[in-house]
């Protein structure tokens, strides 16, 4: 599951670029919670949540359907 996480990250990676930002990684937890670090301008961003739910978590669960949650660490 871990490596599907990260081609789906792969995906989403540029459109966070292209506004500055990025996401890392962090860790896949057996019970399918995906932990992400959101970095540069996306780092305490007012809109990060909305990034995270509409748009990490959005496109991480539709390609990896055992995904629960995505958590920003």
């Amino acid at each position: 599951m871990k490596e599907k996480v990260k081609e789906a990250i792969d995906k989403i990676r540029p459109y966070l670029q292209a506004d500055g930002g990025d996401i890392e990684l962090v860790d896949v937890t057996d019970d399918g919670r995906v932990k992400v670090k959101l970095t540069g301008a996306c780092h305490g961003c007012p809109f990060a949540e909305i990034t995270l739910r509409q748009g990490v978590e959005a496109v991480i669960k539709k390609m990896v359907p055992e995904v629960k949650e995505v958590i920003a660490v």
